[in-house]
């Protein structure tokens, strides 16, 4: 039996995971062409990245999921408080890669690669961190986590709202999906070929 807890999970890794992997082809088309990109639409790919898996995603992981592997088994506290100190790194991580973006849409050309070396090194560290859930807690999870710990976590997750998951959307989130999809240029988003 698959627990909505770990179907969502999964469901938003890959959302970031797309995400993060759109704004990396994105940067490289721009660079290949010699172009800046669509700033507004870095912009808002960023928000959405702090906004919801940042805040949301990794704040029920942190705060129901890991406490309660740690209740069930000793196993993976190492790894728990290792996963629970990427999630506070990721909140720096991305407010760097949002400076970095500001630095280049207001310096301009001298700016793009510090800006591209952050993409870079965030999107490589949450790839990283997410495979690691996916390969060490996730099983972890199934084997014993209780009926009762997956009830309260079906709950807390079911209430999640990610629009790139294929969810309805909370109105704000809704919005903000409809921005990004449209600003960025197929095929990696609905935006008019550059």
């Amino acid at each position: 039996m698959t627990h909505a807890t770990l179907r969502i999970i999964r469901d938003e890794h890959s959302a970031l995971s797309a995400m993060l992997r759109s704004i990396v082809l994105l940067l490289a088309e721009h660079r290949s062409k010699r172009t800046l990109p669509d700033f507004a639409a870095l912009r808002a790919m960023l928000f959405y990245v702090d906004e919801f898996p940042e805040k949301r995603h990794h704040r029920k992981e942190s705060e129901l999921l890991f406490p309660k592997l740690r209740a069930r088994t000793p196993i993976s506290r190492e790894l728990l408080d290792r996963l629970d100190d990427d999630h506070a790194r990721g909140e720096r991580r991305i407010r760097e890669v949002e400076h970095a973006l500001l630095a280049f849409e207001m310096i301009g050309e001298p700016r793009r690669q510090a800006f591209e070396q952050a993409v870079e090194r965030y999107v490589e560290f949450y790839l990283s961190h997410m495979a690691l859930e996916e390969r060490e807690i996730l099983p972890l999870a199934e084997k014993v986590l209780t009926k009762d710990d997956w009830a309260q976590l079906d709950e807390a997750f079911l209430a999640n709202r990610d629009p790139l998951t294929g969810c309805e959307p909370e109105p704000d989130y809704a919005a903000l999906f409809r921005r990004i999809v449209n600003a960025v240029p197929a095929p990696i988003g609905l935006g008019a070929q550059r």
